[in-house]
């Protein structure tokens, strides 16, 4: 190699693997060490060992999926026995991984998907942020390629900074010739469920729906497969054993489609996708460009679509670039917590301080990151790194974010070639139109954008019939078990979805009363647990300010002829939406409410209007147990929990 420290961004499918392929075959020849890949996504380097193998060279991975062998494969990289070694940039900063460091003759070292160490990218991930270090590290005489294909000049330079002096960069041209491009104006869920529905079986060959969340994974693939369209989501915090299934069987083509979030967005090769449909809006173009360059790669044609329209696609987008960093309160308030103590443990943290779990995890990495903080075992300590909080650099990113969202939206509306004004995003300064997009061709690539009304009414029944499960939470927030236990419950609804989330918004914020719609709904779904489980009572949640609960309560235990009961009552209290973490939110329950009748039913439906983090339902079903009832079941209008 002639430089040291190379730098590549070229299109997706361009072969930037085959770069460091061929690379790790001569430094082997020349007897000088193996390669070493730092790749951010299990199914990624999978993918790559698969590819690496079918070259002759000897390789295996280091990442969580291989916790019984890591010693062995440790030793093995000590022996320099392997010519690639495939390793997750968290495994990589491990304990026994840095202590072995100096041990492993590493003759090239490679940041795959390259743009996770810039803050200024698309998909910047805190712990390949650390790769710097590493970097700056290595002995003289290794080399060090970092790859990708989603870099604009921003990112170009960043990486170019990070990588150290004199830095070769290979830049190429974006445009991907395979694909057509298309936007669907589809402003609803159920107009895109029916779209999926008619279309989904004409298109050629196989391919991935991306949606933005988990939630949106499960139910689509749920409705496809119901009507006879074979899927399989994929998502991070799924069961890896399923998700393994999914990408199996989406390799061998037994599947239609993938339905899967960003951890399928990156690397992933497979060279027979015919198609990328996105479900939602991403957030920006790189992210875009990233996820239809799955499309096409050994393939002639091949099609990407992309629904837009309403307001859901901008909140959730939003919502993750708004929660992208923690607030200087936050980042502060944890921060003082840990400097006060020697040793504070997560539960300890959350009992002192308001803050949403999530916030305090996120809050924690980046104070970890920056070195203020550091973790043993499983306390955390205050360094000796004054704590400073860098408010304006995560503003410059989160307006930049924003203004990368807008640049989507420009996506949508345009007129112009989509090919040429999205990798003229991307800095490449492409003249040419492409040609294949619904844009150049001034109609629909395929296939037709109208839609059957027996379609959207399919869409429409599914969406409606649909309840969610309301799980009961068995421990305390400082993990000891809770003694009583609520039943399995139901939630009518997602809260904003179309249908039935939306009626719920409506009654409890513009008309101050819950339809009746709502209320044979409700009845319709809980006549079976009434008559199998011989419930003959229902119970709410009360409220100081409100009783449109109570009141919706009434009307359902008069539609389903069982009894109601006021049975729990409340106390002057903090408004449950504003404690932000399990500790509060319990405690709060606790101190609230109380159970103020002495004869209670044995078996009783606890009604709620929304529910969250589930505290409230847990705190109240517990107490009434504990009064005297033998079976709580919990039912709720609408889910509003995270996105």
């Amino acid at each position: 190699m002639m430089r040291k420290r190379t730098l590549v961004v070229q299109r997706t499918g361009w072969g930037k693997s085959l770069v460091y392929f061929i690379s790790a075959k001569m430094l082997r020849k020349k007897k000088r060490g193996m390669t070493m890949v730092v790749s951010p996504l299990l199914v990624l380097m999978d993918n790559q060992k698969e590819m690496a193998e079918k070259m002759n060279l000897k390789c295996d991975v280091l990442n969580s999926t291989v916790k019984d062998r890591r010693a062995e494969i440790i030793e093995s990289m000590k022996n320099d026995e392997l010519d690639v070694i495939f390793v997750t940039p968290e495994t990589l900063f491990a304990s026994d991984i840095q202590s072995s460091l100096h041990r492993f003759k590493i003759g090239l070292f490679v940041i795959d998907e390259a743009h996770c160490i810039s803050d200024w990218g698309h998909d910047f991930r805190l712990e390949y942020g650390k790769l710097g270090r590493i970097i700056s590290d290595m002995p003289a005489n290794v080399s060090v390629l970092a790859v990708t294909a989603t870099a604009n000049d921003r990112v170009v330079n960043d990486l170019c900074t990070q990588l150290g002096d004199d830095v070769y960069v290979s830049r190429g041209k974006l445009t991907r010739e395979s694909l057509h491009i298309q936007i669907l104006k589809l402003d609803s869920k159920a107009k895109r469920y029916a779209w999926l529905l008619e279309n989904l079986s004409k298109l050629p060959g196989t391919g991935i729906i991306y949606c933005l969340t988990r939630r949106d994974c499960e139910d689509l693939s749920a409705f496809l497969n119901h009507n006879g369209i074979n899927t399989m989501p994929y998502y991070s915090g799924n069961d890896e054993t399923i998700n393994t299934e999914a990408i199996e069987k989406f390799h061998d083509n037994r599947i239609k489609a993938i339905i899967a979030t960003v951890k399928l967005g990156m690397g992933y090769d497979k060279g027979d996708i015919a198609f990328v449909i996105h479900y939602q809006t991403p957030a920006n173009i790189v992210s875009y460009y990233q996820q239809i360059g799955r499309a096409g790669r050994n393939l002639s044609d091949a099609y990407a679509f992309l629904m837009s329209g309403g307001n859901d696609d901008e909140r959730i987008n939003n919502f993750f670039i708004e929660t992208a960093f923690p607030t200087r309160g936050e980042s502060r308030s944890i921060y003082n917590v840990i400097s006060s103590g020697e040793g504070v443990k997560l539960t300890e943290i959350e009992a002192s301080l308001n803050i949403r779990h999530t916030r305090v995890m996120k809050a924690l990495d980046f104070l970890e990151n920056d070195g203020f903080i550091f973790k043993e075992g499983s306390a955390y300590y205050a360094s000796a790194k004054r704590f400073v909080y860098d408010s304006k650099h995560y503003q410059e990113i989160t307006r930049i974010r924003k203004q990368e969202m807008k640049q989507m939206n420009e996506l949508i509306h345009t007129n112009e070639c989509y090919s040429k004004f999205i990798v003229n995003c991307l800095d490449d300064d492409e003249e040419n139109d492409c040609g294949r997009c619904s844009n150049c061709l001034r109609h629909y690539v395929y296939p037709d954008l109208t839609l059957k009304s027996s379609s959207l009414i399919i869409a429409e029944t599914w969406i409606n019939s649909r309840v969610l499960e309301i799980l009961p939470r068995k421990l305390w927030p400082d993990r000891k078990k809770i003694d009583y236990v609520n039943m399995n419950g139901i939630c009518l609804s997602k809260y904003g979805d179309s249908g039935y989330g939306e009626m719920v918004r409506e009654g409890k914020y513009e008309t101050g009363r819950f339809s009746d719609e709502l209320v044979e709904r409700a009845a319709e779904v809980l006549m079976p647990l009434v008559n199998q489980k011989r419930v003959r009572a229902i119970t709410f949640v009360p409220s100081l300010r409100s009783d449109i609960v109570s009141d919706f309560a009434s009307r359902l235990a008069s539609r389903m002829h069982i009894t109601l009961y006021d049975a729990l009552g409340k106390l002057p209290a903090e408004p449950q939406k504003d404690m932000e973490n399990s500790a509060y939110q319990c405690e709060n329950a606790r101190q609230s409410f109380y159970v103020k009748i002495k004869r209670l039913p044995a078996k009783v439906i606890l009604v709620d209007d929304i529910v969250d983090s589930k505290w409230t339902l847990t705190v109240c079903g517990y107490k009434l147990m504990e009064a005297g009832c033998i079976e709580v079941y919990p039912f709720t209008l609408a889910d509003s929990s995270e996105v």
